[in-house]
C-alpha cells in the first residue's frame, strides 16, 4: 500500500510539473505549404535558432506543398489546438489561394492568427526590349490593342494572376495571362524575350533587373523598395491605387489557447528584432512588419481586411482552380 501511494504522489508530482511548465513543453512544428528552398523556407529557417532560444524546445520545418498551399494548411487546420503544428505561408498561399481554390478549411473560421512577418511587394517587370519605357507608357501601349500584351503568371491563378487582373482593372487594360508551374521558368522566359511583362515578387526578379536582363517599371507598394529605391512606386508612375504586397505570416488551428498564440507572437517578434536576423531577412529583400501590426490582435484585424478587399477583387475576377 505505502509503495502504491508513493508512487501515486510521483505521477501526481510529474503531472503538476509538467503542468506548471505550461506551453511549450515539446518540440513545435512549423508546417510550411511550399517546397524546400523558396522565400518563406529561407526565412523561417534563419529564424529557427532564434525562435529554438525563446521557446525553450526544438522547431521542426515541414515543407508540404500541393494543390497551391491548400494541402499543407489544412493539415494545420486540422491538427490539435495546442501550438505545437503552427503554418507559415504567405498573401499567396493564405488568403488568394482562399478565393481561388475550394478549399477544405475557412481560413478565418479555421485558424488563429499568430504573427504578421516579412513582406516583399509586387512589382511591373518586362522584357528589356519592349518599347515602352516607363509604366505611364505601358498602360498607353496596352490600350492600343487590348489583349496583345502577354504576362506571365505561376499557374492559372495565384498572386501573379490577381496582381495583372487588379492592375488591369484599376487602369482600363488588358493582358494576355500565361501560366507558366513555377517562378523561376516564367522570368527564364521574360529574360529570353518569349513573354512581354510579369507582376512579380519583386525578390525573385531582383538580380535580373540589377542585371540589366529585364527592366522594372513600378513597385506595387505605397513606398519606394528598400532593395531598388530608383524604381518609382506604381503611384509616382501613373497607377496609384495599385498595391500588392505579398507578406508573410504565422498561423496556429482555430482554438489555441491564448497564452499559447502570446508566446509564439512574443517569439517571432523577437526574432525579428534580433538585429543578425533583420539583416539576413533584409539581405533576402524583405521587408519588417510596423510594430503597431505585430501583436496577434492587429494582425487578426490587418488579416480580416485584407481578406474583404482581394475576396471581392478575386470574385469579381473570375479566377478560379478547380
Amino acid at each position: 500500500m505505502k509503495r502504491t501511494f508513493v508512487a501515486a504522489l510521483a505521477i501526481l508530482a510529474a503531472v503538476t510539473g509538467a503542468q506548471a511548465q505550461g506551453f511549450p513543453s515539446k518540440p513545435i512544428t512549423i508546417v510550411i505549404p511550399l517546397a524546400a528552398g523558396g522565400a518563406v523556407d529561407t526565412m523561417v529557417r534563419t529564424m529557427i535558432e532564434s525562435l529554438r532560444a525563446s521557446l525553450g524546445q526544438p522547431i521542426l520545418v515541414e515543407n508540404l506543398g500541393g494543390a497551391g498551399g491548400t494541402t499543407g494548411i489544412n493539415r494545420v487546420a486540422r491538427a490539435a489546438p495546442d501550438g505545437y503544428t503552427i503554418s507559415v505561408g504567405t498573401w499567396g498561399t493564405h488568403v488568394v489561394n482562399a478565393f481561388i481554390y475550394t478549399t477544405p478549411y475557412d481560413l478565418l473560421a479555421d485558424l488563429e492568427p499568430v504573427a504578421l512577418l516579412p513582406s516583399v511587394p509586387h512589382w511591373f517587370i518586362a522584357r528589356k526590349n519592349l518599347p515602352p519605357a516607363n509604366l505611364k507608357e505601358l498602360i498607353a501601349y496596352m490600350k492600343v490593342d487590348a489583349g496583345k500584351v502577354t504576362a506571365a503568371s505561376v499557374g492559372a491563378g495565384g498572386s501573379s494572376a490577381v496582381c495583372s487582373y487588379y492592375f488591369g482593372k484599376v487602369t482600363g487594360t488588358r493582358t494576355t495571362l500565361v501560366p507558366y508551374r513555377g517562378g523561376a521558368p516564367a522570368l527564364q522566359d521574360i529574360v529570353a524575350g518569349n513573354v512581354d511583362t510579369m507582376c512579380d515578387l519583386a525578390a525573385n526578379s531582383l538580380g535580373q533587373v540589377k542585371a540589366g536582363n529585364i527592366k522594372a517599371y513600378a513597385v506595387a507598394s505605397k513606398k519606394r523598395w528598400f532593395a531598388m529605391p530608383d524604381v518609382p512606386t506604381v503611384g509616382e508612375a501613373g497607377a496609384p491605387g495599385v498595391e500588392v504586397t505579398n507578406w508573410l505570416a504565422a498561423y496556429a488551428p482555430k482554438g489555441t489557447p491564448k497564452d499559447a498564440v502570446a508566446k509564439l507572437n512574443a517569439a517571432f517578434n523577437s526574432a525579428m528584432a534580433d538585429p543578425a536576423i533583420r539583416q539576413r531577412i533584409s539581405d533576402q529583400g524583405l521587408e519588417m512588419p510596423p510594430p503597431e501590426q505585430q501583436t496577434p490582435e492587429a494582425f487578426a484585424a490587418y488579416l480580416k481586411s485584407e481578406m474583404d478587399k482581394w475576396g471581392a477583387v478575386i470574385r469579381e475576377s473570375g479566377i478560379k482552380v478547380q
